[in-house]
């Protein structure tokens, strides 16, 4: 069974940090690029970070986590993690892990379009 599971998330003051898990099952999840997504209430889901499959790793970010967020994956584990830094309130969403449609290496984009497959979702919360 395919499955997409992230975990990590938590409530935090402004400035902590948490890092999420997604671990999948079911397929390799070293061969597909993988993305993380967030989407905060009354708002549409954007693109926060990806990593590419294959051996020469390209990750992207959106602007608004530049510097503050980091993506790294481990094939052993089947996982991939987002390392969440200097969190502020406007961080505030679901975050989601999703699989990029077809194994493409050393590649990966932030818009959702070619992610086809998708986990439940981590609720992250930053307030003081």
């Amino acid at each position: 069974q395919l499955q997409l599971v992230e975990s990590g998330g938590g409530s935090v003051q402004p400035g902590g940090s948490l890092r999420l898990s997604c671990t999948a099952s079911g397929f390799s999840l070293g061969s597909y690029s993988i993305g993380w997504f967030r989407q905060a209430p009354g708002k549409e889901r954007e693109g926060v970070s990806c990593i590419s499959s294959g051996g020469g790793i390209v990750a992207n970010y959106a602007d608004s986590v530049k510097g503050r967020f980091a993506i790294s994956r481990d094939n052993a584990k089947n996982t991939v993690y987002l390392q969440m830094n200097g969190l502020n309130p406007e961080d505030t969403a679901v975050y989601y892990c999703a699989r990029h449609w077809r194994p493409v290496p050393d590649f990966c984009t932030i818009t959702k379009g070619p992610y086809n497959f998708w986990g439940q979702g981590t609720q992250v919360t930053v307030s003081s």
